[in-house]
């Protein structure tokens, strides 16, 4: 891939530069930039990895949109999946977004978000139509062109910027069928194509698959046939965000005669967006509240519910765990997971599967039932892609490695030359001229991560919570008098440790540990003035003693636990300081 295109000198240049997306799969998040003017496009999140304890949410770094916030116009949205819009509201709370332009079911979510984040007074949000152009700045036009997505409201978008016509497509797929009527303008992308596309950004989930991605509509036999063979209650989960899904199971629910209760927060609030938008067509007396299930025969009710990726706190989790207050499985019962699990989510999806079986429901999952669709496109969707825009430069993103190799030699086989396109990782910058397209530098990347108190997780707070985990804790109080000797055994507590070494032995060592240093050290820490008064310097007598503790702890339990040495002075100030094995210690005397 060629990193070293010809600048030039006499024509602006476009930089592209991804915060998230790349190398990964979530928290898409990229900027454009061209005469000091920045426009966004999308703000998404991730979720945690196994090793990331106690954190809710992944965002990506976003040091230079922080340090660079006055350059900000605005944002442009493609669709409203949170790995696209869910990182808004976080994003806010640190710099302002004048305006945030985006389809209207992805504007009526993030409103939502941002009136529960307190932020809505720190943007301004614009609903746009297909083929509707808006204006970002001085610099960037931005015309809306229809795609077909998992969600409904999904768009490309073409940039016009003073360099030239950039596409970005959003995620998309090829959808000749699509549920809601609204078909993919490929007419739009083609006169693009035909007046001359600078640049196309791509998304390349799906870069690996060969053929088509089958249509969203393929899937509805399949769930009519599991709907036929349910003989008692039926429980559906399925992204809360796959509009098109849910409407397709919602007018099963009607057709096979099944009340449908809705249970998890986010499939309500999406669902009442969509109904309210016309994405959604169901009467009112379809739906039951959850307290009426019980009273209704069980081949009348479809529980339709959050949890397809075994979220730990989602409703489908919540029941395979005997958990929730209102919904418990029995015999007979069939639970229908319409989603694939999200690489990562993999084991928390199969371990509520195996709970939910273990308490005799019927379960129907997998790719081999024809009940989930991918909403990107394989292969050929992406050749189309190529083929209508006709690009001059290509850039791959939306996905990992593999995946943006495979695409760019897809696009090397559509007749884009290899030096006409770069593989990036998250932060690089790209510049783009008329006649050049190269990787120019580099700026902050990496992940933010928020807990649930929606505070930022810094990387010292991660490890400490990492190695509590691997290693546990051990915490020693003692009493040290005025002239260096203990006044009472040392407290030792070990939490989480597994160790061989008996408690009461422990306790032995280190006080025999401390008497030894107390003798042979005190007068290091002690000063004397006038022959008379004597002080005790007791910040450093703590970071050293427990410097000495953690090398006695280390070798006596074989392992690296956090410890907290807790120290109490003749003046009775007690002071805690748990720390990494290089943090300095801190103490009041």
């Amino acid at each position: 891939m060629n990193q070293n295109g010809s600048q030039n000198g006499s024509s602006p240049a476009l930089k592209i530069i991804p915060l998230g997306g790349l190398h990964e799969i979530g928290k898409n998040t990229c900027v454009f930039e061209v005469n000091d003017e920045i426009l966004l496009l999308d703000a998404g999140l991730a979720f945690p990895t196994d090793g990331m304890h106690g954190v809710n949410i992944v965002l990506p770094d976003t040091t230079y949109l922080r340090d660079n916030r006055h350059k900000i116009k605005g944002m442009i949205v493609t669709h409203g999946h949170e790995d696209h819009i869910g990182g808004i509201p976080f994003h806010l709370k640190q710099f302002d977004i004048p305006v945030i332009y985006g389809p209207r079911l992805a504007m009526a979510l993030l409103e939502g978000k941002l009136e529960e984040a307190g932020v809505a007074d720190r943007t301004e949000l614009r609903s746009v139509k297909p083929r509707e152009i808006v204006r970002v700045g001085k610099s960037f036009l931005v015309e809306y062109i229809r795609n077909t997505h998992s969600i409904a409201d999904s768009f490309s978008v073409a940039i016009h910027t003073p360099v030239g016509v950039v596409i970005h497509t959003g995620d998309f797929k090829v959808d000749h069928t699509p549920v809601d009527g609204e078909y993919f303008d490929f007419q739009k992308l083609a006169e693009h194509g035909e007046k001359g596309v600078l640049c196309l950004i791509s998304d390349s989930t799906n870069s690996e698959i060969p053929g088509q991605t089958p249509s969203e509509r393929s899937v509805f036999p399949n769930l009519d046939r599991v709907f036929t063979q349910a003989q008692g209650r039926l429980l559906v989960t399925t992204f809360a965000s796959s509009v098109h899904r849910v409407n397709m199971i919602l007018e099963l629910a009607k057709k096979h005669g099944r009340s449908v209760s809705i249970v998890g927060r986010s499939m309500l609030n999406v669902i009442a967006h969509a109904r309210n938008l016309g994405y959604i067509k169901c009467e009112d007396d379809l739906f039951v509240p959850l307290n009426m299930v019980n009273k209704l025969p069980d081949e009348k009710v479809l529980v339709l519910t959050t949890g397809s990726q075994g979220e730990p706190m989602a409703a489908l989790t919540r029941i395979a765990n005997k958990e929730h207050r209102q919904v418990k499985i029995r015999e007979g019962d069939t639970v229908v997971f319409s989603a694939n699990p999200i690489p990562g989510n993999t084991i928390a999806v199969v371990n509520t599967i195996d709970k939910l079986m273990m308490q005799g429901a019927k379960v129907v999952y997998g790719r081999s039932e024809g009940i989930h669709v991918s909403g990107h496109g394989s292969q050929e969707d992406q050749k189309l892609m190529i083929a209508l825009t006709r690009p001059k430069f290509f850039l791959p993103v939306h996905g990992e490695h593999r995946m943006l190799v495979k695409h760019s030699d897809t696009a090397q086989k559509m007749g884009i030359p290899a030096e006409n396109m770069v593989i990036i990782n998250n932060g690089d910058v790209v510049e783009l001229t008329k006649d050049s397209i190269r990787i120019a530098d580099k700026v902050s990347s990496g992940i933010e991560l928020v807990d649930s108190s929606s505070g930022v997780v810094h990387e010292r707070v991660l490890k400490e919570r990492q190695q509590l985990a691997e290693d546990g804790i051990v915490t020693v109080a003692a009493a040290i008098g005025q002239t260096g000797e203990l006044l009472a055994k040392p407290e030792v507590h070990l939490h989480g440790v597994v160790t061989s070494v008996e408690k009461a032995r422990m306790q032995k060592v280190v006080a025999l540990t401390l008497s030894d240093f107390l003798s042979d050290r005190w007068k290091d820490f002690t000063h004397s003035f006038n022959g008379d008064d004597l002080e005790v310097d007791w910040t450093k007598l703590q970071a050293s003693v427990e410097a000495e503790l953690r090398r006695l702890v280390r070798r006596e339990l074989q392992s690296n636990p956090s410890l907290v040495f807790l120290l109490q002075t003749p003046e009775q100030t007690v002071t805690a300081s748990p720390r990494r094995q290089r943090s300095a210690a801190k103490v009041a005397s």
